[in-house]
């Protein structure tokens, strides 16, 4: 009978239902985690000065690249479970370190702090929200990904509107420094639930695409350290998925730093600015959590994964038109929060669809590749190009203009894959 209700909202087998539980308290606490600390490092971003942020990016750009071979070196010598374990833990204890930083440090030394905690954030957002989804693709199939992945996309969202909400209801009460140990104990519960979850890969009996899904998911992936970047430039499908992360990053940051700015603007104190973002993005995760929840998976399902992949392309060229016709500060937030509702909401579920095609080493070391070292290359890409349109006059209009080409580049490489992605299944 609880199958039978739970099934009119979500289109899952009663097989099923305890590995998608368990991936959706992971996802949950995960990103309930990450959104008490994103305003956090908003704030601590824009109070070491705007002009500073491409430097903050190439500083994440950086650790990157220098972990990214660590990575895959320690998913090729751990089970999936220690890996999950011990990593998440090595970034709890860095949350630790934070706050007795933030808590013993003089009002001088918090500006270094907080550039160091941004690039920090950055990184442990990516690789932690990264190995999430390996497991999950590793776990379910192109069909029941179809299925399920909005609804785990939608555990991840509302993740983020109850860490939002909390961020900016407890800021003002608690302060910075103890939302951080909130942030440490929600990720002890993610681990749980990842311990768990490896733990009921009989539940997912019908994967068997090739050789690789029939090892235990649960075993060392294997290859070498280096295989996410020989791997994804000798794979044009690989390939492809990286510029679509690419074109995402840069056109994205074209409107994080205009937020950004608007924020250094019009707030003077760390609270305020902390609670001005984190009220961002609980809008973001509401409407987002709506879209997840009712179209995801009725849209994959009735337009395919192609069209669907291409509406975050297309929400970005039609808010950049309004953005170039109607320059103000107002279209800015509407073409921001649209952008991140059609990311969230629609692409970034159906973009994780393309990872059930590739091998099993693939969905480990080349997405974490592109999840990390690309998308950062991306960012790079779009602040120093940010920083050069700015220092050549041109204003949130003109930069929209340029967003425009790139976005129509962007749409095309879209359907590319979802088509490729169809013909290999």
């Amino acid at each position: 009978m609880k199958y039978k209700k739970i099934r009119r909202w979500v289109n899952v087998k009663p097989n099923e239902m305890r590995s998608l539980g368990w991936a959706f308290l992971y996802v949950f606490a995960l990103f309930l985690a990450y959104y008490v600390l994103r305003p956090i490092r908003e704030e601590l971003g824009v109070a070491s000065g705007v002009d500073n942020l491409p430097w903050l990016f190439t500083g994440t750009l950086l650790a990157m690249i220098a972990l990214n071979p660590l990575y895959s070196y320690l998913v090729k010598r751990w089970s999936r479970e220690q890996f999950i374990k011990i990593t998440y833990r090595f970034f709890m204890l860095n949350l630790i370190v934070f706050m007795i930083l933030l808590m013993t440090a003089k009002p001088a030394q918090h500006i270094w702090i907080g550039r160091a905690f941004f690039i920090w954030i950055s990184v442990f957002n990516l690789f932690v929200v990264s190995v999430f989804w390996s497991l999950v693709v590793d776990i379910f199939n192109a069909e029941q990904g179809k299925r399920v992945f909005g609804l785990l996309a939608a555990g991840a969202t509302l993740g983020g509107i109850v860490g939002s909400a909390a961020t900016s209801g407890l800021v003002e009460i608690l302060g910075q420094n103890w939302l951080l140990l909130l942030a440490v104990l929600l990720l002890e519960v993610a681990v749980q639930a990842s311990k768990i979850l490896s733990r009921l890969k009989s539940e997912n009996n019908t994967k068997q695409e090739d050789e690789d899904n029939l090892e235990s998911p649960s075993s060392v992936v294997g290859g070498g350290i280096f295989s996410g970047l020989v791997n994804t430039f000798r794979s044009p499908y690989l390939m492809g998925i990286a510029f679509f992360i690419i074109f995402n990053s840069i056109t994205a940051t074209f409107l994080y730093f205009q937020q950004a700015s608007i924020a250094a603007e019009n707030f003077t104190d760390r609270e305020s600015r902390t609670a001005f973002f984190a009220n961002i993005d609980l809008w973001v995760n509401i409407f987002t959590l709506i879209f997840q929840l009712f179209l995801a998976g009725r849209l994959i399902k009735r337009l395919g994964v192609a069209a669907v992949l291409g509406s975050l392309p297309f929400v970005s060229i039609l808010g950049f038109i309004a953005l170039a016709i109607y320059p103000s500060i107002a279209m800015l937030l509407v073409a921001q929060i649209s952008r991140r509702v059609s990311n969230f909401g629609l692409s970034r579920p159906t973009r994780e669809i393309l990872f059930t095609s590739v091998s099993r080493e693939d969905r480990y070391k080349a997405k974490n590749f592109i999840d990390t070292v690309v998308y950062r290359g991306g960012d790079q890409l779009g602040s120093w190009s940010y920083a050069g349109l700015l220092s050549s006059g041109l204003g949130i209009g003109g930069m929209a203009i340029v967003a425009i080409p790139i976005s129509a580049v962007w749409l095309l490489l879209s359907l590319w894959l979802g088509k490729k992605q169809a013909a290999i299944h």
